[in-house]
């Protein structure tokens, strides 16, 4: 991809590691401080997924550089080198978000071609680099490659002088499509929800339109039905954490209300979903992902609620497949009744 991505896209500064220290790229400062969580354990890496570090594909990209920081420590002999400490190093990680399962599918496709290849008992640390080098390496490729073609698809959809709502942090899909819809020559501006409680939309999805030259404006997440009221809304686009063979939709909790607001006024809904789940028929088959309410009473980690009154968080929403106008996959653009017929 010779595209010029924005920082917190470059897979540097999403991830990377140093000897037994892992880097990952603190969403959670940023953009007012770049800085990185150091990791010296695959239960670290776990643990920083679980308190949000990075969200969105960002997990996927700590799980492909986390089969490299691996094999590094088994060579240096800090990790016993056998395909059950693997397996139990790399699935921590895995288990830390339940819901987005494209980490999951992506890990257990790489461990099913290293499970045949520890029963050689020639097998050594020196292989299992070069191995692990070789499979990742296609894999990233195999998504850089995925990401541009999602992207000119989703800038297909963005019509001249569109005004674009979008919902938390939609990665490379997303902000590449509006790239791409602007560089056609096409004028495009988006809106963006500042996303509670971690202010994906503020943090992450405005600052990187902002650095491609974007004309984007942050609004509070209850501001979405009042801009499509007034006509000022066009397209309502958004990722999607999982997408069912129905063609629900789940992705970070607000989303429905837009989906639905979308709907009432005519309003198409995009989402992106780089690879849909072949295992989940419905919504019924989904593990959804409950926070810890306090989280939504602070803000910085300061309260700024009383800590004596019970909060809730459901982390995803469940959108019905009547609200999605379209889902942008690595195999094209569909119709909620077409998933199942493509992926299976």
């Amino acid at each position: 991809m010779n595209t010029r991505l924005p920082y917190l896209l470059q897979p540097y500064n999403i991830c990377h590691f140093k000897d037994s220290t892992f880097y990952i790229g603190n969403r959670k400062t940023y953009p007012n401080e770049k800085s990185f969580v150091e990791c010296t354990s695959c239960k670290q890496i776990g643990d920083a997924l679980r308190m949000m570090i990075t969200q969105g594909g960002g997990p996927l990209q700590v799980a492909l550089t986390a089969f490299r920081y691996i094999a590094s420590e088994m060579d240096r002999k800090i990790l016993p080198f056998s395909y059950n400490s693997l397996e139990k190093e790399i699935l921590y990680i895995v288990n830390a978000r339940v819901t987005n399962t494209t980490m999951k599918r992506c890990v257990y496709s790489v461990l099913d071609i290293l499970r045949n290849r520890f029963i050689d008992p020639t097998f050594n640390t020196t292989d299992l680099i070069i191995e692990i080098n070789k499979i990742i390496d296609d894999k990233e490729s195999e998504f850089n490659e995925i990401y541009f073609n999602m992207g000119k698809l989703g800038s297909s959809l963005i019509k001249d002088n569109d005004t674009i709502l979008t919902t938390c942090f939609a990665e490379h899909s997303f902000i590449l499509s509006v790239y791409f819809a602007k560089e056609s020559g096409k004028k495009v501006s988006v809106l963006v929800n500042e996303t509670r409680p971690y202010f994906q939309g503020t943090r992450l999805t405005a600052p990187s339109l902002h650095e491609l030259k974007i004309d984007v404006k942050i609004i509070s997440d209850a501001m979405g039905s009042f801009f499509m009221q007034k006509n000022m809304i066009s397209h309502y686009m958004s990722a999607a954490d999982l997408v069912c063979m129905d063609g629900t939709v789940v992705n970070k909790i607000g989303t429905n209300q837009n989906a639905i607001c979308a709907k009432y006024y005519n309003i198409p809904y995009t989402a992106f979903a780089m690879s849909p789940d072949p295992s989940k028929n419905t919504s019924e088959d989904i593990q959804m992902e409950y926070r810890d309410g306090s989280e939504i009473l602070k803000y910085n980690d300061e309260y700024i609620g009383d800590k004596t009154i019970t909060a809730l968080y459901p982390a995803f929403d469940v959108v019905d497949n009547s609200l999605v106008t379209n889902i942008v996959t690595n195999k094209g653009i569909f119709k909620t009744n077409e998933i199942r017929g493509v992926f299976k």
